[in-house]
């Protein structure tokens, strides 16, 4: 073999092995590292909740109350039944970690308790303000308690997860229920706008 090609294998090898021990020893790092993440995850969660449920108010206001018991199909939630269902939720997820709902609320009847558009967009808002306090009422210490009645290493802060997650999930079914009814979506349309308005504006030098 030349040594040309004999001295670029060695250089290979070289290459390879000291890829190999980097990748060994970062894995080691990883596993061997238990201080507290940088990630906040109660601001997070709140801002996150906050801007969903700004959404969902939008998008509650914006559908005509006619179409509050439009549903895409009999075995499908009505509009009505999806809102309500994302506001008796924050109840009854957050009462996974401890937290007391309302004496008042009946996860039984309160997804069909009523298709009224204004008592509807009252209880988002107010379901809201509950899961607000519930979740700013919480020290980080109580982010990591343990609920071994969830799973083995389930804690509070899981349960924090699962609401944001559901309620991504809710949000975009009642976008699709909007599209479907011809409704578009009050930021879009404020976004809409406002690309309009800077386009508009760009235009304006180069027409003088």
């Amino acid at each position: 073999m030349p040594r040309k090609n004999l001295r670029f294998i060695v250089v290979l090898l070289v290459l390879s092995a000291a890829a190999i021990a980097s990748a060994q020893n970062a894995e080691n790092s990883a596993s061997s590292d238990h201080t507290a993440p940088s990630y906040d995850m109660k601001a997070q969660a709140l801002l996150d909740l906050g801007r969903v449920q700004d959404k969902f108010v939008q998008l509650a206001n914006a559908v005509p109350a006619d179409k509050f018991t439009w549903r895409p199909s009999d075995d499908s939630r009505s509009f009505a039944e999806v809102f309500l269902h994302v506001a008796g939720e924050r109840y009854q997820i957050l009462k996974l970690m401890g937290a007391t709902p309302p004496s008042d609320f009946n996860g039984k009847t309160f997804q069909k308790s009523t298709t009224d558009k204004a008592q509807i967009v009252d209880q988002l808002n107010k379901s809201w303000d509950w899961a607000q306090k519930a979740i700013n009422g919480m020290t980080n210490a109580d982010f990591a308690k343990l609920l071994p009645a969830l799973g083995p290493q389930a804690n509070a802060g899981d349960v924090v997860y699962i609401l944001v997650s559901d309620a991504h999930e809710h949000l975009g079914q009642s976008i699709a229920y909007a599209r479907v009814n011809g409704i578009v979506p009050p930021w879009t349309v404020e976004a809409k706008k406002k690309a309009a308005e800077k386009k508009a504006a760009e235009k304006k030098p180069d027409q003088q």
